[in-house]
């Protein structure tokens, strides 16, 4: 289905469906694709992937063997508690993440590429302090292989839709490459959000835009994501089987100076009694890449909006810089525990507004 039409869904929302197989079809069908993806970029920065090739049953595992973990007893869960690795990976309850100062009610574990730390010197850029092992539950050993599986296979998702990007962008495929090759960042979260009987707030997570490339999101069965257009009006984007929603982030709005959008959007909890289940990878640059801004094309360039800013979450073009910035800012504990040398006084005392991203 080319790029902007909807499927016929009793629950399809005001969001355009993209089919990536039509960038891989014939000359004429992959035109077609990458005009209609052009306008989605602009004018939404959000959309819905079909086509994708992911095998249906990765996707169920992936979402029965979350589940399993978060039913897990707590003290299992603890085990792999973030606050227990300098590198941000690993298990946070629902409460302890924070978007602009506020509690996220979500639970969640936090993956990244699996690698070695890095020997600190006062000489070492702060970014490498990222770099290291995740943390896996020994109650569920199945969890590991699987959620490696999966990051694997929305990596290559993910890139598949950022060459497509940057052909609608009038550039070569592979425009990004050289700031993502040969290791991009690659966050995964498994997430669960309790019912608003056991929240305090009908925060999910706050309002935010995604800080790397793209990002490539499973939703399960219960509706909760909402989307801010450009004029400020909230949308829904609920769970369509066999999808992925796909973002755009804060690195493609940096390196089109605007033209693509990085949309605000969060999470409503679900109501009491029920609980929301989803999992969120976000391809991102290579920690020590800088963030170009790219030539578009003159009828491209005519369409930029400049970089949205945010006094309360300044965006750095230095990869690492931003994705550490934002590690300390959503996660205070792991960041006082680990990181104190980094924390202006006022993040020591816990007094400073967070970001989630």
């Amino acid at each position: 289905m080319p790029a902007g039409n909807a499927l016929p869904s009793e629950t399809t929302a005001h969001l355009p469906f993209v089919d990536i197989s039509q960038f891989h079809a014939g000359p004429a069908a992959r035109e077609r694709f990458i005009a209609d993806l052009t306008r989605v970029l602009h004018d939404h920065g959000f959309f819905y992937l079909t086509g994708h090739g992911v095998d249906p049953k990765l996707i169920e595992d992936v979402i029965a063997t979350s589940k399993r973990f978060f039913a897990l007893p707590l003290e299992e869960k603890l085990k792999i508690e973030m606050v227990k690795s300098k590198h941000f990976r690993g298990y946070n309850r629902a409460g302890y993440e924070r978007t602009r100062g506020q509690q996220d009610w979500r639970e969640q574990v936090d993956i990244n590429t699996e690698g070695e730390p890095v020997e600190i010197t006062p000489e070492t850029p702060a970014w490498k302090r990222l770099l290291g092992p995740n943390q896996w539950p020994e109650a569920l050993p199945e969890l590991k292989p699987l959620l490696l599986a999966y990051q694997a296979e929305v990596t290559r998702v993910g890139i598949d839709v950022l060459k497509a990007i940057a052909v609608a962008l009038g550039q070569n495929e592979d425009a990004f490459a050289e700031i993502y090759d040969p290791q991009p960042s690659q966050l995964l979260k498994i997430i669960r959000y309790p019912g608003r009987d056991v929240a305090e707030t009908d925060q999910g997570v706050g309002a935010h835009k995604d800080g790397g490339f793209v990002t490539v999101l499973l939703q399960d069965k219960v509706a909760g994501l909402r989307v801010q257009t450009e004029d400020g009006v909230w949308i829904d984007a609920p769970p369509v089987p066999g999808t992925f929603v796909i973002n755009t982030g804060e690195l493609l709005e940096l390196a089109t100076n605007g033209f693509v959008r990085a949309d605000v959007h969060d999470v409503v909890a679900p109501p009491a009694g029920t609980e929301r289940f989803s999992v969120a990878f976000f391809l991102g640059a290579r920690y020590d890449a800088t963030i170009p801004v790219i030539a578009l094309p003159e009828e491209l360039k005519r369409a930029e909006r400049g970089i949205s800013t945010d006094p309360l979450n300044p965006i750095f073009r230095e990869v690492g810089q931003n994705h550490l910035k934002s590690r300390l800012r959503s996660h205070p504990d792991v960041a006082r525990a680990h990181h104190a040398d980094l924390l202006s006084p006022e993040q020591l005392k816990g007094e400073a507004v967070a970001s989630s991203y």
